[in-house]
Parts: C-alpha cells; sequence; structure tokens
C-alpha cells in the first residue's frame, strides 16, 4: 500500500495513527467483553477505520457528520468521553439515549454528530436538510453522510441524491464498499461497475477513493471539503474497503471465500500505516508502545466509569415526559379586525404571517412556488419571501420530509406540504421513525408541519381523497390537528408552527371553499388540546372533527327537536379527554363520527376512553359512525354512498331511542 504523505507534518500523520488505532482497540476490548457476556452486541467496523477517521479528521469540528453503526472512528475522532459511549451501549444513564435506543442510534449537537436508525435511507436525506440550513445561512460548511453499498438500494439514496444536485447542497455522500449487505453480496445489490458512476446519472461529480488508506482518504476528503465549502455541491464518494467480521458477530463470516479475508487481511488499514510510519521512521517502538498503553489504559478506566454506573430505574413520568419537545404555548390574541374569509384564505394567512413571524422558516412543497400549489395557497409568496424560502421540490415526499428533520436539527423551522394527504404513504418511514421519536431517543426535536390536504366529497377517488389521521395518532411523538372552521384552521396552524415537535396538519379539501368565517386580519395562535363545544344540549354529545363536524350540524338543522353537545375535536394528538369526559356525563349518551373508516380509526380509541371513564353515566352504548370498510370510490353516487354522512343521522336518532 502506497502512501503519499506530501505536505502532511508529523503532527498531523501521528494524530491518524492514534485515531485510527484507539477504535481498533476498543473493538478488540469489546470482542473480548462479547465473549465474555458482559455486552450483548456488537457491530464491527474491524477493516473500515481508514473511512470514518479520515473523513472525520477533514472536516472541521463545526462541521455535521452522520455514521453509521460501523464508524466508531467518527465518534472517537471526535473525542466523545469513551465512558458515554460504553454507558451508551450498556444503556446506562450517562449515555445519549438514557437506555431507550442502543448502537450508535444517537445523535449529539455538542459533537456535532448524528447517528442513524435502523432504516438506513432516512440519514440521508436529513443531510440534505442540515446542509440546506448552511446553504441559507451562507455558513461555507460541509456535511458529511455515510451509508453502505446494501443501503444504495434503497430509494431514499436516490431521492436524497437528487434533491442535493437539484439544489446544488454541500454534502459528501460516504459510501463504504465493503463488499456484503450483511451476507448479500454487491453482485445481488446492483448491476453496475462501481457505486461512484451512479453520479453522472444525478449530475453530480463523484469519486472512488481507497478506502483501507487513511492518507488517501484524509488527503481527497480534505481537498473536497475545502472545494466544496468555496463552492458548493454534493459529491459522491465510494470507499472500497472491507469488512472483517460479520454484519454483527452473531452472523459471522462463512459465507466470505477464505481467499478474499486473506486478501484484505493484508491490506489492513491499522497495521499497514502502523508499518508505514515505523518504516519512515516517523514513529518508533518506544511511542508505539506508549501510545498503546495509553489508550489501553483509557479504554480500561473509562470502562470501569460505564460498569460501575448504576442501571437505570424505570420511571414512567420520565419516559412520558420526553416523548415531546416542552412547548411553552403563547397565547396571542388579535381579536380587533375581523374579516369574513374561507378556510383556504385562513390557511394561506396562516402560513404568510407565521412567515413573517419567523424569518426563516422554510416552506417545501410540491409545485408550491410560482405555481402557487395545487390549490393556490402559496400564489405570491415567491415574490414576498423568495425562492429559498419556499421551495419547489421534486416529486420525493420521503428526502423532503427528510430534509426537514436536517433543517430541524440545523436549527431552522420548516413547513412541508404534502400536495395530497394520500402522497404522504411515500413518505411513512420518516415520520413515524425519525420525527416522531428524535426526542424521545436522544432529545433532539424535530421542528416540522406537514400539512395535509385530505378528504373525500370530491370525487378525487382512492388515491386523492384519503383522511389518514389514523395512521399517525397511533405513534407516540407525534402532534394531529385537524380543524373544521377558518377561525381555528388560522390560530391552530400558527400554533403548529410554534410548536418545536412534529405536527400533521390536516386541511379538509372539501372545506377550503365551501366554508367562510368572521377571522381576525391579524396573527393569532389558540391552544393544542381543547376542544370547542359548538352547540349545547342535554341528551346526547356528538364528537367529530374535520368536514364531519358540520355533517354533524347540518343534521341537527334538520331535526332541531334533537339537543345535543356538539364537540369539535380540533386536535387529535393530544386529545382534550375532559371536555369529553364533562359532557357525556351530562347527556348520558355519546356518539362519534368520523370521515375515515370505521375499524382502526381514532373513533374508537374515543368509544373505549369513554367506556373506561364515564362507564356509570352511559344510557346506552357509545355508538361510532364512519365510513364503509373500502377504498374510496371516484363516481359521486359511490362516493355519496361511502361516506357516513347520511348514515349519520339514522344512527344518532336509533341512539336517542335506546
Amino acid at each position: 500500500m502506497e502512501y503519499h504523505i506530501e505536505n502532511l507534518d508529523k503532527e498531523v500523520l501521528m494524530a491518524l495513527y492514534k485515531n485510527i488505532l484507539k477504535p481498533r482497540l476498543i473493538e478488540e476490548k469489546m470482542l473480548i467483553l462479547l465473549r465474555q457476556g458482559k455486552i450483548g452486541k456488537w457491530f464491527s467496523g474491524i477493516g473500515q477505520e481508514a473511512i470514518a477517521v479520515g473523513v472525520t479528521m477533514a472536516l472541521n469540528t463545526n462541521e455535521y457528520i452522520l455514521p453509521m453503526h460501523r464508524n466508531l472512528g467518527v465518534f472517537t475522532s471526535r473525542e466523545i468521553p469513551l465512558y458515554r459511549l460504553f454507558a451508551q451501549w450498556q444503556g446506562k444513564a450517562s449515555g445519549f439515549t438514557k437506555g431507550r435506543d442502543r448502537s450508535f442510534h444517537f445523535g449529539t449537537q455538542k459533537y456535532k454528530i448524528i447517528g442513524m436508525i435502523s432504516h438506513l435511507g432516512p440519514q440521508l436525506g436529513v443531510a440534505d436538510g442540515i446542509a440546506l440550513a448552511s446553504k441559507l445561512r451562507k455558513r461555507h460548511e460541509v456535511t458529511a453522510v455515510f451509508t453502505g453499498e446494501g443501503g444504495t438500494s434503497e430509494g431514499d439514496f436516490h431521492e436524497a441524491l437528487n434533491v442535493a444536485s437539484v439544489w446544488q447542497l454541500p454534502v459528501l455522500f460516504c459510501v463504504e464498499n465493503n463488499g456484503y449487505g450483511l451476507s448479500t453480496p454487491t453482485k445481488e445489490q446492483y448491476n453496475c461497475v462501481n457505486i461512484a458512476d451512479r453520479g453522472l446519472g444525478y449530475g453530480i461529480e463523484s469519486h472512488i477513493i481507497d478506502g483501507n488508506n487513511i492518507i488517501e482518504v484524509y488527503k481527497k476528503v480534505s481537498e473536497l471539503a475545502e472545494s466544496v465549502r468555496g463552492n458548493p455541491r454534493p459529491i459522491l464518494l465510494e470507499f472500497k474497503t472491507f469488512r472483517m467480521r460479520g454484519h454483527e458477530e452473531a452472523s459471522g463470516i462463512k459465507y466470505v471465500p477464505q481467499e478474499l479475508m486473506d486478501a484484505w487481511a493484508a491490506k489492513d488499514p491499522v497495521l499497514n500505516f502502523e508499518a508505514f510510519l515505523k518504516d519512515t521512521g516517523i514513529l518508533n517502538d518506544d511511542e508505539h508502545a506508549a501510545i498503546q498503553e495509553a489508550i489501553k489504559a483509557e479504554i480500561n478506566e473509562h470502562l470501569d466509569m460505564a460498569f460501575m454506573e448504576e442501571a437505570i430505574i424505570p420511571d414512567k413520568t420520565n419516559e412520558l415526559n420526553d416523548v415531546y419537545q416542552d412547548f411553552d404555548y403563547q397565547e396571542i390574541k388579535n381579536e380587533n379586525k375581523l374579516k369574513k374569509i374561507r378556510f383556504i384564505d385562513a390557511i394561506s394567512e396562516s402560513l404568510k404571517q407565521s412567515m413573517e413571524h419567523h424569518e426563516d422558516l422554510v416552506i417545501m412543497g410540491q409545485d408550491i412556488a410560482e405555481y402557487g400549489g395545487a390549490f393556490k395557497i402559496t400564489d405570491g409568496f415567491v415574490a414576498q419571501f423568495g425562492k429559498e424560502r419556499v421551495r419547489n421540490t421534486p416529486i420525493c415526499e420521503s428526502a423532503i420530509i427528510e430534509t426537514a428533520m436536517g433543517l430541524s436539527i440545523a436549527g431552522i423551522k420548516s413547513i412541508v406540504e404534502m400536495q395530497f394527504a394520500d402522497f404522504v404513504s411515500s413518505g411513512f418511514n420518516p415520520i413515524v421513525n425519525y420525527l416522531a421519536k428524535s426526542h424521545y431517543r436522544w432529545g433532539q426535536q424535530a421542528d416540522v408541519v406537514i400539512r395535509m390536504p385530505c378528504g373525500g366529497g370530491v370525487a378525487a377517488g382512492p388515491f386523492h381523497s384519503q383522511t389518514n389521521e389514523a395512521w399517525f395518532t397511533k405513534t407516540p411523538g407525534l402532534k394531529v390537528v385537524y380543524p373544521a372552521f377558518p377561525y381555528d384552521a388560522k390560530g391552530l396552524l400558527a400554533t403548529a408552527i410554534n410548536d418545536p415537535n412534529p405536527v400533521l396538519f390536516f386541511e379538509h379539501k372539501g372545506l377550503y371553499r365551501s366554508i367562510r368565517q368572521e377571522v381576525p386580519v391579524d396573527y393569532y395562535t389558540l391552544p393544542f388540546g381543547k376542544a370547542s363545544v359548538i352547540n349545547e344540549g342535554n341528551d346526547v354529545t356528538i364528537i367529530s372533527f374535520g368536514a364531519a363536524v358540520h355533517w354533524a350540524l347540518e343534521t341537527l338543522e334538520n331535526d332541531p327537536e334533537i339537543s345535543a353537545d356538539v364537540i369539535d375535536l380540533r386536535t387529535l394528538q393530544p386529545l382534550d379527554t375532559d371536555t369529553i369526559y364533562q359532557s357525556v356525563r351530562k347527556t348520558g349518551k355519546a356518539i362519534i363520527l368520523q370521515e375515515d373508516s370505521l375499524f382502526g380509526g381514532i373513533a374508537s380509541d374515543i368509544s373505549a376512553l369513554i367506556m373506561e371513564h364515564c362507564f356509570q353515566s352511559l344510557d346506552a352504548p357509545v355508538k361510532r359512525v364512519a365510513s364503509l370498510e373500502t377504498p374510496i370510490p371516484f363516481a359521486s353516487q359511490l362516493e355519496a354512498q361511502y361516506l357516513p354522512k347520511k348514515t349519520f343521522e339514522e344512527a344518532l336518532k336509533t341512539l336517542l331511542a335506546y
């Protein structure tokens, strides 16, 4: 192996050596502890250390790195105290996730490291978001993100590279090609010669680097990083390397031919660099022994600290309190000046005023810039706020949601518009596995609002008519808002944007231009978790949200003798159970109306809550009314049959007669 050390002084070379040696010695210790049963699992990076160390040392300490589970050298080169890493692996409190996640599944703002989740792809788009923040703020920083050759088969890889290329984001996409995705060889992963060849298809620069040569990695990445800081753009880097252990230790390596193991053993990045330094007189035997002894002593000292730390004592209050970032809601009232506007105008005004309220707030979505969005809600926004803050996106919901997460990590709020709520299925993974879980896992807020134009009654068929709130009310860590009136829509959207937690904001398309209301002209907020009682009565409690609220009101208008409380939930997570229970205890009967199909919908949970908390007050079983258990049909007569608008009246009267 050739090392070209021109322009590198001894201090740099020795730093490279110490940094590549430390993760090797830690791993060797971990393998011993694994055999002793003192740790439960280990994902080895032996044979790949030069990549993690070289890339990390090539970047500035204020630049973000998004590593994988084989990149121990990233964490050690950023000088994270070892006892914190050991405590993390043991599920101790002084780790980074309070025992809630394992391995390298964590991030730390202090060290500018954002760890992976087991769904490998999302971190690539998150890197886009961090890099976008750097570009918006003109900070001349580069972001490096790691994946393996197997991860390049995921759609997130394509989406993230495409977005980075279109937006010219300063990202180094670092692919560690170690030949196998667990046991699946590269020939069964992709059909091109090199992963770097894909750069041509994305219109981005790419390079192949010897991932076992610490000098080549360090020098090439240093050169490219400096270039990207001055000329922001993405670069695809393929590091040719090999892992000398199994995917994780239980996997073994029987599927690898012995001659391949022998060939790569001869290319060991640590031993070869060590031999080179000794041969050139840069490192002598005494220095080598002293460095090894010091690192081993540090490892043992910090291991003792981690082992001596008491195990976490489970506390339900602590667990529940960490699901969401604390939100200090600030009530803002501006009731003096009112005007009658449509639901769609309320959404548009709220967005515009929030863009003024938060000077770096970014809106992203398909066709939202010059075109103004599918429903013209952002029409004129580009002229006022510019294309940097009102961003047309490629058709890639997953990467854009991940980009929003990256913006949040970098301290920028964002709004993502799903052109139709149905399309969120293409971005489901980052919502429920990244945004929803980040604060609980390692205290990172996901300051993202996802706008969800939803609902039927507009003859749009199965893929443009769903009201899919139940996909998200099930997931701890998400907030779900679903207004029925312009006044609520404007105030709640402002609050959603202020809230540092991820919010799914549902906007029923059928209400956009059909509902008008007196609404404050100026900026104002409304609280989450507070339902609205919009009609009062004594015989029954009607609970609903979205367009279904209006169906309930129409039913009462058609039969004024029915005396009913009508509760508009407004937010589904958090849910105002107090208002529900108070009303049900007064009326003794409850009926829940939702537009979604019945099974698995939120009406089922509300019904169960009423049965558990108000059973003694009930004079009849709780009734649920919802759409048919079918996809939403297109033909108007079929859609009318599907929706529960007509069946609600019959169900209500049956309940009243019980």
